[in-house]
């Protein structure tokens, strides 16, 4: 793109000057009026993905989309691994004094998108960094939507891929130094998969920019509190984590309160291949999550739910005292049914806490997301009236982190109308009664509109013209309209305005007056709704701790009502867990299966393992006789023990396992009852 500047319009050269802004390698929307316009390169990419008609403007090429269907465009790019710019016109057009000003607003990339449009609300996306040392990684991953921040430091590639898979990684930012390292040699060590690998400044990477970002973000003189103390490449993957999303989210990232430490010792380690073969999250053959164990179990109301289920069905427990924990809440909801019904209601009437706090920090919550949470604070006292008379520790723990907060609920009901527009722009966001001067603003308005009304009338008795209108656009602000054939009668007092085909516009002085009192009065109602909006957005941005701590704790009795709606729906039994050898499944029946093929005879199966005369299963027999399904039946069960969940067995004692190693059935399918030899 090298485009001549002396042969350019003054548009051009603000185009040009806004791009050298944005990000390398990124796809700069820049917003003309209804459209957000791509050109040179950049149109040519575009075209491409969005599969839209690539044009030329002066020679030089171009494409557009709606502004208003953005976020049905922006999917495809950042599925395709594209940075997005959006360059917005910072003044209006109508009052503008020369070229409309325009810079860049926000840059979007897979890994820092927080448009609901575009997210999945049952998944994470997380946005990771690496730091390689001399025979160590440091490995960081946030999600920039919820503000969920983990790092961790490990010396074998394999436990990081692993991590990697597990997050579904959309984004992974590395020192340009490493990148171009691995890049030379050829030797990537992770699968690239559809992951955006993102090389940043070396400098970026560094322990003292590192260390002082993040100090500065969660205000405090040392990390030592957060388990970092002796992990330093955790920390500089971790804060060049921070940079990237201060530097996208124009450093509005006050939703990111706190890291933890990562610690994979505390969790069942499954591979890549292992949860693929298992089919934990994930379909082999298809997409979704069709025919896995994700689907089985994930009964949750609320989104934060749903992720979190998605997060204890890939790390189950090796503690076994956290592992009894979790099931006695689940025990608990088993065994009062009316209890949980009337909490799983209430779950499902909250919406995505995390997410919408966090829009709420980075200033893009919008007057519906204002509603939605304040509707959802509403029932947060029915929930915890329902949970507090456990004396289980974790429900107790889990009751002591809810926050009712009902000042700010009160206030955004108050103040937030019933059905609000999703812009402010569009006006009647804010409630009457909320504030006197919006609604003598909004008064004024409303009766100018009926003195135009009462004025169309008055002219057509006037002149005798009954086709006679009064209308209103922004470029012409209020006139009369006459058609052709009647401008014979039209009275010398008006003053023409415009000459159509079939009509003339005119106004008159009485017309041009009141038209200023009725604008000047949208303009205030709708600057001061603004204003007032903007109050509340930051007035509940400063409950950000009590909503997220509040969101976790109801994500996580989401996840356990769910686990026990799953084991009194299917007839789950409470496994045994502990820290033997032993691995004695009576009757155990593969979770999948059991429900996805209830109108076919599943013949239960027993296991038996342990550390003395049962060590080791020779697995034999015909073709479709089930040698694949009882293997995977198996490792599936002890998932679920570690999780927390109940099985479907008639009882069970299992001893926590460490690692589960899969290489069975690579290209079977067992939803459709196709075994591996049928299949390879």
């Amino acid at each position: 793109m090298n485009p001549d500047e002396n042969n350019l319009t003054p548009m051009m050269k603000q185009y040009l000057q806004v791009k050298s802004e944005a990000p390398k390698d990124s796809i700069l929307l820049f917003r003309l009026g209804d459209f957000y316009e791509m050109f040179y390169d950049d149109a040519r990419r575009a075209s491409q993905i969005l599969e839209i008609v690539l044009t030329k403007r002066a020679g030089y090429p171009m494409c557009g989309i709606p502004y208003h269907a953005v976020d049905n465009y922006l999917p495809k790019l950042l599925d395709a691994g594209v940075k997005v710019a959006i360059a917005e016109q910072l003044e209006d057009p109508a009052l503008a004094k020369g070229i409309v000003k325009r810079n860049i607003t926000r840059v979007i990339t897979p890994g820092t998108v927080m448009d609901s449009s575009v997210l999945n609300p049952r998944k994470n996306n997380f946005l990771c960094a690496l730091s390689a040392g001399k025979d160590r990684y440091g490995f960081a991953w946030l999600d920039i939507s919820t503000g969920e921040f983990k790092a961790c430091e490990s010396g074998e590639i394999a436990e990081l891929e692993s991590m990697l898979y597990s997050l579904q990684t959309r984004e992974c930012l590395l020192s340009a130094t490493q990148y171009e390292a691995w890049e030379k040699s050829s030797s990537f060590p992770f699968t690239r998969g559809n992951v955006l690998w993102t090389a940043l400044d070396d400098w970026i990477f560094s322990t003292e920019n590192t260390e002082e970002l993040l100090k500065r973000q969660f205000n405090v003189a040392t990390l030592d509190g957060f388990g970092l103390r002796n992990c330093p490449l955790a920390v500089r993957a971790a804060g060049a984590i921070l940079h990237y999303a201060e530097e996208n989210l124009r450093h509005n990232t006050g939703h990111i309160r706190s890291i933890a430490l990562h610690s994979p010792e505390q969790y069942l380690s499954l591979d890549p291949i292992c949860q693929r073969n298992l089919e934990l999250v994930e379909p082999m053959f298809g997409s979704g999550r069709e025919n896995t164990l994700l689907q089985v179990l994930d009964r949750t109301g609320t989104p934060m739910g749903g992720r979190l289920m998605r997060d204890w069905l890939l790390k189950p427990l090796r503690n076994v005292d956290k592992i009894i924990e979790r099931q006695d809440v689940v025990a608990l909801f088993k065994d009062d049914p009316l209890t949980l019904a009337e909490l799983r209601e209430t779950l499902g009437s909250v919406r995505d806490l995390e997410r919408i706090v966090a829009r709420l920090n980075v200033g893009t919550a919008n007057p519906r997301d204002l509603l939605t949470l304040a509707h959802s604070l509403e029932m947060i006292p029915g929930i915890r009236l329902l949970l507090q008379t456990s004396d289980l520790p974790l429900m107790q723990n889990l009751c002591s982190r809810i926050c009712d907060m009902p000042e700010l609920t009160e206030k955004l009901l108050k103040a937030i109308a019933d059905e609000p527009p999703a812009a402010v722009a569009d006006g009647g966001v804010i409630r009457e009664g909320f504030s006197a001067d919006l609604d003598a603003f909004r008064s004024a308005a409303k009766d100018g509109r009926t003195w135009v009304a009462q004025l169309q009338a008055k002219e057509q008795e006037r002149t005798g013209i009954k086709t006679l209108k009064v209308n209103y656009n922004r470029v012409f602000g209020y006139f009369i309209e006459v058609t052709k054939s009647h401008l014979a009668n039209v009275p010398a007092d008006y003053v023409r305005k415009q000459t159509l085909v079939n009509a003339e516009r005119f106004i008159t002085p009485e017309l041009k007056e009141m038209e200023s009192k009725i604008l000047g009065a949208e303009d205030k109602a709708l600057a001061l709704e603004a204003q007032l909006f903007a109050e509340l957005r930051e007035y509940a941005g400063t409950f950000t701790a009590q909503i997220q701590q509040t969101a976790g704790a109801l994500a996580e009795i989401d996840v356990l009502g769910s686990l026990a709606d799953c084991a009194a729906r299917y007839t789950y039994v409470r496994p045994r867990v502990n820290d033997s050898d032993v691995l004695d499944i009576q009757a155990g029946r593969h979770p999948v299966l059991d429900c996805t093929m209830q109108n076919e005879r599943f013949v239960p199966n027993d296991t038996l393992l342990d550390g003395d005369e049962n060590r080791m299963m020779i697995i034999t027999g015909p073709n479709m006789a089930g040698k694949s399904t009882y293997i995977r039946q198996t490792a599936l069960l002890v998932i679920m023990a570690q999780m927390g969940s109940f099985i479907p067995a008639s009882s069970a004692v299992i001893g926590v396992a460490d690692k589960i190693f899969t290489r069975v059935g690579a290209a079977d399918d067992l939803a459709r009852g196709q075994s591996t030899f049928m299949v390879e």
